[in-house]
């Protein structure tokens, strides 16, 4: 499937830090911003506590263009050997027809990981490990981080709210979701250190470093983002780290959107997928 040609002018940005089970706790957390001249503005964070309010986001009326963290494909290998489909919407729509709940998901993914050697059962697409410096978790993973949860609710949401994905499904040309990993940009600012699910001295200083960072243009994507006084208190406050996975997400969105091809690999798999900056 070809790529779509960039919006024009600029939409209105999203950077969403996904859950598969979103509470008051746990929300869908979202940054929205606008971008102008290499100034990426924060306009604010939502947080989503119910699955309705997450697909209510998804059917706001466009232009908008929005990063979201979770996995937008799953690994060739593991879609092949099950003859799951060719594309990412026939993928996700065949998974969640043999497996109409994420048990059933994660009981398909351990019966194949069962015929599998030892260290080929979690196995990860080309683009986990296409990132310079980390890897993001398989999407076969159900458990600890239950990043393949988040690929059965999140994917299945954007394809039927009728979005464009890039390279993966056509759909409304004015709403438009890439696959984003805020841990990648992360490590390119502070490299291993720990900033999230904690509210520790070390894990303060992180996010503080991090939001100093995004706020300077610190990085390979040439970006700087305007925050208030109050957003910065709020996103290095934030123990769990969502706030800033968020604006994470929006800040590679607004990379991806002013990018040739939106920055995605020519030629990727699609029933893989590609997460932008890899």
């Amino acid at each position: 499937m070809s790529v779509p040609a960039n919006p024009s002018p600029p939409p209105r940005l999203l950077g969403v830090d996904f859950t598969s089970v979103p509470t008051r706790r746990k929300p869908v957390t979202v940054a929205r911003g606008t971008l102008e001249r290499g100034v990426l503005r924060l306009e604010r964070i939502d947080e989503l506590a119910t699955m309705a309010a997450f697909e209510s986001l998804l059917a706001e009326p466009g232009p908008w263009f929005g990063g979201f963290d979770l996995p937008f494909g799953l690994p060739r290998d593991f879609v092949d050997a099950l003859g799951l489909g060719a594309s990412c919407a026939e993928v996700i729509a065949e998974v969640q027809r043999r497996c109409p709940t994420r048990m059933a998901f994660r009981a398909l993914v351990d019966g194949w990981g069962s015929t599998r050697p030892a260290g080929r059962r979690l196995v990860h697409r080309v683009t986990d490990t296409a990132l310079a410096g980390t890897s993001s978790t398989s999407p076969l993973q159900t458990r600890y981080v239950p990043v393949g949860f988040m690929y059965y609710e999140g994917l299945s949401r954007l394809v039927r709210s009728g979005l464009t994905l890039p390279g993966l499904h056509a759909g409304d040309p004015l709403r438009t979701a890439v696959e984003a990993y805020p841990g990648a940009l992360a490590h390119e600012l502070i490299g291993a250190r720990s900033y999230k699910n904690s509210a520790a001295a070390d894990r303060l200083i992180a996010r503080k470093d991090l939001v100093d960072a995004l706020e300077q243009g610190r990085t390979r994507l040439a970006l700087r983002c305007r925050l208030s006084h109050a957003q910065r208190d709020a996103l290095t406050a934030d123990a769990s780290g969502d706030r800033l996975d968020a604006l994470l997400c929006l800040v590679q969105a607004a990379w991806s959107v002013q990018q040739p091809g939106f920055g995605l690999r020519a030629g990727f798999d699609p029933v893989e997928g590609w997460i932008v900056t890899a």
